[in-house]
């Protein structure tokens, strides 16, 4: 089995267990659909997109289809999403027939909304109601709509050719199709590369190689001409700007005054007047005569998005002669594929200096956001009547971690079943449903100006994950910051799940009604609510669910009699709205829910033990958590083990055996002291018979037990098989490790025992040994 068929059966797998544990009904296309979307979101390939499906006429020349849409911040891209999904084990080819009708069902009903033909025949229930009304009547979209892309969705293979570039309802429409080996590597590379051929294009790029050698990068100077950066920019827009910052510092649509008038009254002076536009690339090719730029790979502008915007919108708007504009453009392209994103992500800060870019603000490598992932990895769900397995909740830093960690420890369709009961699907969050569910909960303000509202998140998820970033993060995370973190996920999954889709829905303005209750919740009672409590059941009590429900239906019906236009929920975007929904009066049965507060005292000191917990904290809790996953079997091998060798003396056997093992089995406390003694223990087990430990996953699926394995390229500290591998080349000949120290972790690179979190747990205290003579990670 290939790669490609990996990841379809993967795929696969996913979809169907979303299936089987969604509560809303939706077909396998549409999970496909939503899942596909999340992938190109993540790539930014499209933002603020919607799963919503509609189809009608099928077979005739009215035909239409649609899986998802979604409009651009700025209102300047729209996307339609069309989806081919088939339900087979491997996956089949598409051919090109079926592309272009998907395409002809989707452009059809791009026409029949822009043209108003298609509000008028539905219902305002329909998920696709509100777009349809936007296409035809919102006059900021009409106005300021740059492109549409018609994006074909596929799980099957397309090796045919893409549906022509047209022009629908006066707009230009482009066209692509992403089938399943598209996903694949944007899955991989989590970007997808803008390829261009200025040749084709016919646009003359003068440009010069600087006289300079390095293993890094290459350095160009180009004049590009205004034209053609029009010409880039509407194709393309905000993609152009590079990935990292793209949802700091977006192209707003937005004329800078200076630019205009310099375009419009002094264009010969364009060039001496603007600062010219720094950008990166992975590969250019210059013609024959090495002049002019013919092919330039992965172009990504990284400072002068908005003389890009300028320039396409004053040639649009103003219909200004840009024959005489010239820009000019610095063009780093990177050699080092492996430092690719490194390297870009600091030509981009250093780059922008006319609008600041923080160190936070580029987000993968955000140290709070991977010490949130640490926690993630180690912070089993508490164990209860509903729940009598410990679970992690995942949180997925980078695109494609969780299907990756699967992918690895699943290998057979046991660890696949292990797999699936520690981590659950519905138990993985990404960076934008942690800024969703964080800013959905309580308000933030700078002084007097509201910086964080459900307002902003109703703004979509590129917005609202800028602003959490900006002005959301906390200072530094906790277990109790990540406990609250998944107490307010739950929330605000129960909302969704309690508004409901079609037919038995409250109504179509979910993504704007469940972030204002849950807002409005905590408005109403102080932000008493016990997120403690709710950690500790993982789940809403009943009573708090139907005062959750009859505030979105309260909710609901105000947004749709008050809104000052039938555009809903671009009134639900804005701070007017929330500050409306404010000063209303509310029924809310605080009686009811008055076992869900905590008492003042609580609150404090849950904040207080948040504030305070340190390093020696979390390292008692990985403790811990590793000791728990040696299975209540394995504790009583151990004590036996210790007995026939006499490396345990009579009162460690017995501990093992009685102490431990009970612990284990009956999820009892581990206090401090016995902490202690366990970890003396595990060593002893370390040191004389490691490979005991392997028996673990063994036992744990004879005895039911939850295996806790970690994943290796993510776990705790740091520690890699990369890593382990140059500890071992290291210390071959300085011998400064035990050998049975150095030959277990020689076994690791050698792929006899699993680099997990038993084995993780030697590998890090021996990198401290080594550490004090000499060795350093860099």
């Amino acid at each position: 089995m290939n790669e490609i068929e990996k990841y379809y059966t993967l795929l696969l797998q996913d979809i169907r267990a979303m299936q089987s544990t969604s509560e809303e009904g939706e077909t396998q296309e549409q999970l496909f659909t939503q899942i596909a979307i999340e992938i190109l979101a993540e790539a930014g390939e499209t933002e603020n997109a919607t799963p919503a499906y509609d189809e009608k006429e099928l077979g005739t020349k009215k035909q239409h289809k649609i899986n998802g849409y979604s409009i651009s911040d700025n209102y300047e891209e729209v996307c339609l999403f069309i989806s081919i999904f088939q339900n087979s084990d491997t996956p089949g080819r598409i051919s090109k027939d079926e592309i272009d009708r998907a395409a002809k069902r989707v452009t059809n009903f791009f026409r029949k909304a822009f043209y108003n033909d298609y509000s008028k025949e539905i219902e305002e229930t329909s998920p696709v109601f509100q777009f349809a009304h936007d296409l035809a009547q919102l006059s900021e979209l009409r106005e300021m709509l740059v492109r549409v892309k018609a994006i074909i969705l596929t799980n099957g293979i397309y090796n045919g050719e893409i549906p022509k570039q047209g022009k629908v309802a006066g707009q230009d429409i482009y066209y692509n199709v992403f089938d399943i080996n598209r996903l694949y590597t944007i899955s991989e590379k989590s970007h997808i590369p803008i390829e261009l051929d200025f040749e084709e294009m016919n646009i003359l790029i003068p440009c010069l190689k600087a006289p300079m050698e390095n293993i890094d990068y290459e350095s160009y100077i180009a004049i590009m001409p205004g034209q053609g950066l029009a010409m880039l920019y509407k194709q393309f827009g905000s993609r152009l700007l590079e990935q990292n910052v793209r949802s700091f510092l977006q192209f707003t649509g937005k004329i800078n005054k200076g630019i205009r008038r310099t375009i419009n009254e002094l264009p010969h002076m364009f060039l001496a007047y603007n600062n010219g536009i720094a950008a990166t690339a992975d590969y250019i090719e210059l013609d024959e005569t090495g002049r002019y730029i013919n092919k330039i790979s992965n172009l990504q502008i990284v400072n002068g998005g908005q003389t890009t915007a300028s320039i396409y919108h004053t040639w649009d708007k103003d219909k200004a002669d840009i024959s005489n504009i010239f820009v000019q453009m610095k063009i780093s392209v990177i050699k080092k594929i492996e430092s690719y994103n490194t390297i870009v992500s600091e030509i981009s800060k250093y780059a922008n200096t006319q609008n600041k870019v923080n160190d936070a603000d580029f987000s993968a490598n955000n140290e709070i956001l991977i010490e949130l992932e640490k926690i993630s990895r180690r912070s089993f769900s508490p164990v209860s009547v509903k729940n009598p397995i410990p679970t992690i909740w995942f949180f997925e830093r980078a695109n494609g971690q969780y299907r990756n960690l699967r992918l690895r420890d699943g290998f057979t369709k046991a660890r696949q079943k292990q797999f699936d009961l520690k981590y659950p699907r519905k138990q993985m969050f990404k960076k934008t449903d942690l800024a969703k569910f964080v800013n959905s909960y309580n308000e933030v303000y700078e002084g007097k100006k509201l910086v964080i509202g459900p307002n902003v998140v109703v703004r979509g998820n590129e917005k609202n994950y800028a602003q959490f970033i900006a002005k959301n993060l906390p200072k530094k995370v906790t277990g109790v910051y990540f406990e609250d973190v998944i107490a307010k996920f739950i929330l605000f999954r129960e909302a969704e799940r309690l508004y409901g889709i079609k037919p038995n829905n409250i109504g179509e303005m979910r993504n704007a009604v469940v972030p204002y209750a849950i807002a409005l919740l905590g408005y109403l009672t102080d932000y008493k609510l016990s997120l403690e409590k709710i950690w500790k059941n993982q789940s809403i009590s009943e009573e708090l669910a139907a005062v959750l429900y009859s505030l979105m239906k309260q909710l609901n019906d105000f947004i749709l009699q008050n809104s000052p236009s039938s555009h809903y929920i671009e009134w639900a975007k804005k701070e007017e709205c929330w500050e409306t929904v404010k000063k209303q009066s509310w029924i809310l049965d605080s009686e009811s829910i008055k076992a869900d507060f905590a008492t003042e005292e609580q609150l404090l000191k849950r904040k207080s033990i948040a504030d305070d917990i340190d390093e020696n904290t979390l390292q008692k809790n990985y403790e811990i958590s590793l000791l728990r996953s040696i299975p209540y079997a394995l504790w009583k091998k151990i004590e036996q083990w210790g007995k026939d060798s006499g490396f345990l003396s009579i009162n460690q056997q017995s501990f093992a055996s009685f102490d431990m093992a009970n612990a284990v089995k009956y999820n009892r406390e581990i206090s401090d002291i016995n902490r202690k003694k366990a970890m003396i223990i595990y060593e002893i087990v370390c040191e004389h018979n490691i490979d005991l430990l392997s028996e673990a996953d063994e036992l744990t699926d004879s005895t039911k037990e939850p295996d806790t394995d970690a994943e290796k390229a993510d776990s705790d500290h740091g520690i890699t098989i990369e890593l382990v591998k140059k500890m071992v080349e290291w210390d071959k000949r300085r011998r400064i490790l035990k050998d049975w120290q150095w030959k277990v972790m020689n076994d690791i690179v050698n792929g006899k025992y699993p680099l997990n979190d038993r084995y993780a747990w030697g590998c890090r205290k021996n990198l401290e040994i080594l550490k004090k003579h000499g060795f350093t990670i860099d």
